[in-house]
C-alpha cells in the first residue's frame, strides 16, 4: 500500500502559478496510478488530473487542460501538479490519491488518499 502526503498549497493571486507535491510512502508506488482531485466548500469532490503507473498516459479535466500538468517520478515516490494561470475558481482543497487498478476519473475508485492541501486563489 501507499500513503500519499500532499504539500505546496497556499494563497496566490489570479494568474500566478503553484506546484503541488504528493510524496507517497511505501515500496510499491510505481504499482499505482495517481490522481489529483479537488473539493471546494459545498461542492462534490472533482477530478483534476491523473497519471498512469509509468507516466505513459495523463488525463485532465477540461477546466484545467492547458493550465495544469501532472507528472511523477517513481524513483522519488512523488507526483506533482504544476498549476499555471490560476483562477479564483481553482480555489479548493486538493487531494492526491492512488489507485492500483489504473487511472480513473471517479474519486470513489481510488484506494488511498492524502489529507489534502488548501489552494486559495484571490482575484
Amino acid at each position: 500500500q501507499v500513503q500519499p502526503v500532499e504539500s505546496g498549497g497556499g494563497l496566490v493571486q489570479a494568474g500566478d502559478s503553484l506546484r503541488l507535491s504528493c510524496a507517497a510512502s511505501g515500496r510499491t508506488f510505481s504499482s499505482y496510478a495517481m490522481g489529483w482531485f479537488r473539493q471546494a466548500p459545498g461542492k462534490e469532490r472533482e477530478f483534476v488530473a491523473a497519471i498512469s503507473k509509468s507516466s505513459g498516459s495523463t488525463y485532465y479535466a477540461d477546466s484545467v487542460k492547458g493550465r495544469f500538468t501532472i507528472s511523477r517520478d517513481n524513483a522519488k515516490n512523488t507526483v506533482w501538479l504544476q498549476m499555471n494561470s490560476l483562477k479564483p475558481e481553482d480555489t479548493a482543497v486538493y487531494y492526491c490519491a492512488a489507485r492500483f487498478l489504473g487511472t480513473s476519473y471517479n474519486h470513489r475508485a481510488y484506494d488511498y488518499w492524502g489529507q489534502g492541501t488548501q489552494v486559495t486563489v484571490s482575484s
